[in-house]
């Protein structure tokens, strides 16, 4: 071959690798956002989680946070690891407590839903009124078995509103805390005659019939809200998701799963 096309072949057989690389790469894969949602508020992000994916290239990976006995702390990876965490959707407590931390960026927390005690029985059982404050007494009287979950929600029932109903040594010995499980998976199982869990994990739970939420009196709320994590891996894709979730298609799910959009 003559030197002087000796160029030009090579830039055609470069052009030509490229092409056949371009060819063989991959569509861009969608942005994986990494959500640790308490247990409270899981139920809505997996209810919006569908139509919110279905039309971006975006997919969820939804993290329940841990239990009662386990710190946020201990659930977090570095920031430059790839399990780090996007947004962190939690209660308001967990939240202040996550703010003082420098965990999350204060600028972009927004309260998202409130949240109410509730309580189930065994589907097809017998529902006793719990309308009224002595309504409520008589039925946790009359009661084989009581649980409520070993959570904040929890500690105020045990702690604050059953001693307050001057109820008898029996019912605490009928009544006890769980940290394993939902309380949902022992009503429906019939090893607990009434559960007590926020209304929001209550709908989630199969094979079980909710009475009703507690009265207005003694009831206390949650407030759940969502903040992006410092040095979020994906920052504005995890803003865009919090908008979306105050926006009308956002509010609907979050009523759906059983929270009151704030």
């Amino acid at each position: 071959m003559h030197p002087r096309f000796r160029p030009l072949l090579l830039t055609c057989i470069v052009l030509s690798t490229g092409l056949s690389h371009a060819a063989d790469k991959p569509a861009d894969r969608p942005v994986t956002l990494r959500l640790l949602c308490s247990s409270g508020f899981i139920a809505a992000a997996r209810t919006l989680a569908p139509d919110y994916e279905k039309s971006r290239s975006i997919h969820l990976d939804i993290i329940r946070s841990p239990t009662a006995d386990v710190t946020l702390t201990d659930t977090f990876q570095p920031e430059s690891s790839p399990q780090a965490f996007d947004l962190v959707l939690t209660d308001r407590a967990a939240m202040d407590r996550l703010v003082a931390q420098r965990r999350v960026d204060p600028a972009t927390r927004v309260d998202l839903g409130q949240s109410f005690i509730a309580m189930a029985v065994k589907d097809g059982a017998k529902q006793p009124r719990i309308d009224t404050v002595a309504a409520l007494r008589d039925a946790l009287m009359n009661a084989e078995s009581v649980a409520y979950a070993n959570t904040p929600t929890g500690m105020y029932l045990s702690h604050w509103l059953f001693p307050r109903m001057a109820l008898d040594r029996n019912f605490e010995l009928k009544s006890r805390a769980l940290s394993a499980e939902p309380v949902g998976s022992a009503v429906a199982r019939g090893d607990v005659q009434l559960g007590f869990q926020q209304l929001s994990e209550l709908k989630a739970a199969p094979g079980i019939d909710i009475v009703g939420l507690i009265p207005d009196n003694v009831q206390q709320m949650v407030l759940y809200s969502g903040a992006l994590m410092k040095n979020s891996p994906h920052p504005v894709q995890a803003r865009a998701l919090l908008d979306y979730m105050k926006s009308s298609q956002g509010r609907a799910a979050i009523k759906q799963s059983g929270l009151e959009p704030f």
